[in-house]
């Protein structure tokens, strides 16, 4: 049986998918797509050379067709937040946003760059890493979302065929 408690994991993860939202709507915006490729190169700024290599394989990476890149960014942080505020596919929701945060943390942050002398922060995405961790092991999928209606509506007891009446 679910507890009330999971419900405040469920109460921050319409939160965050609104805040996911918010930054989704900044990718849809002519400046991000135009200016991918120079989030990863500003990321590789300064870091150590193991870094670099790892920013560099994405550069080479994306450098086939970047707008189609960031279009796929802005494509997936709207699916994640849209899974986020109705809780629907919300683990696959979840392990998508990990897997991106990671993924920006990684190469557009240089994995917070604390390499850089004067740096002051680990940067946001591995925030976004623990929140989601958080609202996986809060199950925040139990409470209003649309995962919970879908699996109520799956194990609802059905009629018997000796329980109708018959004529």
């Amino acid at each position: 049986m679910k507890q009330n408690k999971n419900k405040p994991f469920a109460i921050l993860r319409i939160i965050f998918g609104c805040i996911w939202l918010i930054d989704a709507s900044f990718k849809w915006s002519p400046t991000f797509i135009n200016n991918f490729s120079h989030y990863l190169i500003e990321g590789a700024q300064g870091q150590p050379a193991i870094v670099q290599a790892w920013i560099n394989f994405w550069l080479h990476t994306i450098s086939v067709n970047p707008n189609f890149f960031a279009i796929v960014v802005a494509v997936a942080e709207t699916a994640i937040a849209l899974g986020l505020i109705f809780g629907f596919f919300t683990r696959t929701a979840m392990a998508g946003g990990i897997a991106l945060a990671f993924v920006i943390w990684s190469t557009a942050e240089g994995f917070g760059g604390p390499y850089i002398s004067g740096s002051t922060d680990v940067g946001t995405a591995i925030i976004y890493i623990i929140v989601f961790v958080a609202l996986w092991f809060g199950k925040s999928w139990e409470y209003y979302s649309i995962d919970n209606f879908i699996t109520k509506w799956r194990m609802r007891p059905t009629l018997k065929k000796s329980s109708r009446i018959s004529l």
